[in-house]
């Protein structure tokens, strides 16, 4: 995703690269001081991890800036938790996938789930992602799963079922199961089955290039530059109705 930001950055007049800062042992190679690259900047974006960006988003909160992008998944809740506290003091999106198609595909689980009542329609939610990635289920997966529960109007902690083995028992009623491929090189794949006795329906959208998330999370950049401080999403930032508020 860093190349990736870098290629999308190149190509749009409207943005300008004013430093960019990894690990503190890796001031090296074009890299500079975290502090330096945050005063020069009016947005950071972040593709790392749950722990680094909450550390990262209470730095620029006691600054006072710069806004962030969050693209980072595997959060843990007090990950979220200091998060949203330092968005009481800067503008943050965050958001476990900023395709345009995803964020689509998320307000049409929504729907779909709203309704087809649980009583007959089961819930899957499938991802499938390259060999390297090291969380799951995947962010967007997780934000499948909380559409199709706000869809239900249940929370979705209670009846998430992550995988399956041995003898189970029949499957809870109003479930949502999830599933996870690790392999290859794949982008990313995700796919939703809504699963009754005579039809199945499923939504689907498949990554091919992982310029479309660079592109999305500059898009993101740009609205958030100019927003008041709070947490966003890219729901807020594509002007698409929102799943949870």
């Amino acid at each position: 995703m860093g190349r990736a930001l870098l290629a999308a950055v190149a190509a749009a007049p409207a943005f300008s690269l004013v430093g960019g800062f990894g690990r503190p042992e890796k001031v090296v190679d074009g890299l500079i001081h975290v502090d330096a690259a945050l005063r020069a900047a009016d947005v950071v974006v972040d593709f790392t991890t749950g722990q680094a960006s909450a550390a990262l988003a209470e730095k620029c909160a006691a600054m006072g800036r710069p806004a962030m992008v969050i693209g980072a998944t595997g959060f843990e809740d007090t990950h979220l938790a200091r998060i949203a506290e330092a968005a009481r003091k800067i503008a943050i999106v965050r958001s476990g996938n900023f395709s345009l198609g995803v964020n689509m595909l998320v307000g049409l689980v929504e729907r779909a789930a709203r309704s087809f009542p649980a009583e007959v329609w089961d819930i899957e939610v499938h991802e499938a992602h390259h060999r390297r990635k090291i969380d799951a289920p995947s962010g967007t997966a997780l934000m499948l799963g909380e559409a199709a529960a706000s869809g239900r109007g249940v929370p979705l902690a209670p009846v998430e079922r992550r995988g399956r083995d041995g003898i189970i028992g029949e499957r809870a009623l109003g479930e949502i199961g999830f599933s996870v491929l690790r392999g290859g090189g794949i982008i990313g794949e995700h796919s939703v089955v809504f699963a009754a006795d005579e039809e199945i329906l499923t939504l689907s959208h498949s990554a091919l290039d992982r310029g479309m998330f660079a592109r999305g999370a500059l898009t993101a950049a740009r609205w958030v530059s100019d927003h008041e401080p709070g947490e966003y999403d890219m729901q807020d930032v594509l002007g698409l109705s929102p799943i949870s508020r």
